[in-house]
């Protein structure tokens, strides 16, 4: 009796396990029970491998958080960083708009109360191997470009779903900032072409938001001088210069040495300038000293935060909590022990410069045609790829498409306030600012940009009427 009554209670033990690790076709391995520091939360968590090369042993890491509340009801949201090389865990998961941020003194995190899982599930994927703990065993991996990261996204995401299977039905946001400019539309073109041979799994596209995205070499590089000067931040003699001595369509990325010399020696001047005191990223942010916030960690003392509202040694305490070994453990990370340290950005990863000079303004008319809507968004204080140059970029796609202007280009709301100012083609087509940010829109203006992502998951268009005056009452 008492050996059938065990043997029963380890039938249904080995039977829970079963059944919890199928239930609501979640991988419950991947389960992130809890991560060191964190606040408690009603929303789960999971983290760990795709195996997207088996044979090269190339692996993406992921970190997927459900929506704070009906996270069944609500649509799922891939969020990719740029670089080209840089961490989506790291960038958009824990420094701009997921759930949590690290806290001060890198050891813990606190809750970000403007997270963008309040309106969807997001996944966040560190692409492509060599970025933070994605990895391959096979080292020609990391010579890589745009063409390989998108097939190799495209692969993850039919495996992720084989993971996810109750999510394969959701309507599918693709979102991202920077160099995702050209990941994002070149994995579009691919999951649509993907859609028209595919018998089985189709991916319900239903909008693409990339913010400060690079997308015409072109355009935003000249756009950053135009920046500089408009802000104040260089003189007229020298914005003439670079007017007069520098043809922007014969610069190539990663090598603006191919410019003439009077244009090279102008772009210096610029640049000293402007100093190495200015964060180019978030030109009215303070910086941080690492040597004085490095010594702070090590010593268990809170970071200084040199903004009022914006902590701006967020990355080194980002840094720091990553790399505990009890951070990883939880994250499922890191499972090969890589000979290297996490970091925001891959030291280990070799990008084909030329990609970089691609014009993804066929992509993007592609997918526009495909009656998916597409805003692009800007921090109107990124120096690095300005508004200046997307929202000239928008407006060229908008004639090439032969679209009308459907919302007028002004303000708009957010809490009473002006959140920036938009304008729309088409019906499909928009191009929105966000005021006070920078090329980390969710970063510095948390509110703000939530406003501006709850609108276009749920197909609204942000609020462009003029508010009555404000009262002292």
């Amino acid at each position: 009796m008492g050996r059938f009554w065990f043997g029963s209670l380890v039938l249904l033990g080995l039977l829970g396990v079963f059944v919890t690790s199928s239930v609501y076709g979640y991988p419950m391995e991947d389960l992130v029970v809890k991560l060191p520091g964190q606040p408690n939360v009603d929303f789960r968590q999971f983290a760990g491998y795709i195996d997207v090369d088996h044979k090269a042993g190339k692996s993406l890491f992921y970190y997927y958080v459900e929506a704070e509340k009906n996270a069944d009801n609500k649509p799922l949201t891939l969020w990719l960083n740029g670089g080209p090389g840089c961490s989506s865990v790291g960038g958009g998961a824990f420094t701009e708009l997921g759930p949590f941020f690290p806290k001060g003194d890198g050891r813990g995190l606190v809750r970000n109360p403007k997270s963008w899982n309040k309106v969807s599930n997001l996944l966040f994927v560190e692409s492509p191997a060599g970025v933070g703990w994605s990895y391959s065993n096979t080292t020609s991996d990391y010579v890589t470009g745009d063409s390989k990261t998108a097939n190799d996204m495209h692969i993850f995401l039919m495996k992720w779903f084989e993971k996810f299977p109750d999510l394969k039905s959701r309507d599918l946001f693709l979102t991202g900032e920077s160099y995702a400019g050209h990941y994002i539309p070149q994995l579009a073109n691919v999951l649509l072409d993907h859609n028209i041979h595919s018998t089985g799994l189709r991916f319900k596209i239903k909008g693409v938001a990339i913010g400060n995205p690079l997308l015409n070499l072109d355009k935003d590089s000249g756009s950053v001088f135009d920046f500089y000067l408009s802000h104040g931040m260089i003189s007229d003699e020298i914005g003439d210069r670079i007017k007069n001595d520098c043809n922007f369509d014969d610069y190539t990325f990663g090598s603006p040495y191919n410019m003439s010399e009077s244009c090279n020696q102008a772009m210096t001047d610029a640049n000293n300038v402007v100093s190495r005191y200015i964060n180019n990223y978030d030109v009215i942010l303070d910086v941080c000293y690492p040597a004085i916030v490095q010594q702070e960690l090590r010593l268990h003392k809170m970071a200084t935060k040199m903004s009022v509202g914006v902590d701006v040694c967020m990355t080194y305490e980002r840094h720091f909590y990553f790399n505990l070994p009890e951070v990883q453990h939880a994250l499922h990370a890191n499972r090969t022990n890589l000979p290297y340290a996490w970091d925001m950005c891959s030291n280990v990863l070799n990008y084909t410069d030329a990609d970089g000079n691609l014009d993804m303004l066929p992509l993007l008319k592609r997918i526009v045609q495909s009656k998916i809507p597409v805003w692009i968004f800007s921090g109107d204080q990124d120096s690095v790829v300005p508004l200046l140059g997307s929202r000239t970029l928008v407006r060229e796609l908008a004639q090439d498409l032969n679209f009308k202007i459907t919302v007028p280009y002004g303000a708009w709301f957010h809490r009473k306030q002006v959140g920036g100012w938009q304008t729309e083609y088409g019906n499909l087509l928009t191009f929105a600012t966000v005021r006070g940010a920078a090329h980390m829109v969710p970063y510095a203006q948390p509110g703000r940009a939530l406003h501006l992502f709850s609108s276009f998951v749920s197909g609204r268009r942000l609020p462009n009427t003029t508010y009555p005056p404000m009262t002292d009452n």
